[in-house]
């Protein structure tokens, strides 16, 4: 697996704010910075995906800052945000793909990717980015897929976005199995997060990844009820970027939507786009 020199330093800007977030002292504070750029050196050397790589690192961190949940206060507050621009902008978002791209902003609540800012003001956030649309819109290819879904989700406030979009989606008899962490890592949404919300009481059925504290989808780990979500679905939704790097390796999956916000450059380059733009892209079964 080759990795960019970006992701290294991506990696370490997270691992300052989980630091911030966990209230260390200064000195142990640069000794977890020393060591975690030794780790991720290493762990760059491993054919370990992106995901992978910042899961451990990531698991690292929070043994030495003794803390299992460092983003838990950012996550209410992502959560509470995105229920109040939900309420005011709900009326607007009439159809599937005006429900897509409200979600794919709500991927942006992502802290600690270097060059990408969470605005204090996500309404009126909201409104520029729904103003600039999608860099990539597959929406009226993916909407016939949308039968029985498999949904990968991604951050806390983001399932704010995601209940919504689900919500149509049940509307017009799809089916929809829902993934979420584990167990809590960086800002990402896990089973209880989803409960709070009722998800459990709109989708078919609702799924941890099985896998822990671990970013994106790690196959080796997925339960037999995901496994056999997946053989069944009609269509794959992989929100953010850390599932988007884990099903990309993957061959022989049903159809894939990749739903986004490129957050930073090297995924931008993947897709063609620009730093911040929004994706809703098809892939095909290969």
């Amino acid at each position: 697996m080759e990795h960019d020199q970006r992701c290294h330093d991506c990696l370490l800007s997270r691992v300052s704010l989980e630091i911030e977030l966990g209230k260390k002292k200064d000195r142990i504070n640069q000794d977890i910075l020393k060591h975690a750029d030794l780790l991720i050196r290493f762990l760059h050397t491993t054919p370990w995906t992106h995901p992978m790589v910042a899961s451990a690192l990531h698991r690292w961190v929070y043994r030495e800052l003794g803390v299992s949940d460092p983003f838990y206060a950012l996550k209410e507050t992502s959560r509470i945000d995105s229920l109040r621009v939900l309420k005011t902008v709900s009326d607007t978002l009439a159809g599937f793909r005006e429900r897509v791209l409200a979600s794919i902003i709500g991927n942006m609540f992502d802290y600690g990717v270097k060059g990408h800012e969470v605005s204090d003001d996500f309404l009126s956030f909201f409104r520029k980015e729904y103003a600039s649309g999608l860099a990539i819109d597959d929406t009226r290819e993916i909407l016939p897929l949308c039968q029985d879904v498999l949904y990968f989700t991604d951050n806390c406030g983001e399932i704010v976005f995601d209940r919504f979009l689900i919500s149509w989606l049940k509307e017009n008899n799809c089916r929809v199995t829902v993934v979420l962490r584990d167990k809590p890592i960086l800002n990402d949404a896990t089973l209880e997060d989803a409960y709070n919300l009722g998800l459990d009481t709109l989708a078919d059925n609702v799924l941890s990844s099985g896998s822990g504290v671990e970013i994106g989808v790690r196959f080796d780990l997925l339960s037999e009820e995901v496994l056999t979500a997946m053989d069944r679905c009609s269509l794959i939704i992989s929100k953010g970027m850390a599932n988007y790097e884990s099903l990309r390796e993957e061959e022989g999956l049903p159809p894939v939507a990749y739903l986004l916000a490129a957050k930073c450059d090297p995924i931008a380059e993947e897709f063609g786009v620009r730093r911040g733009d929004k994706i809703a892209s098809l892939r095909r079964p290969r």
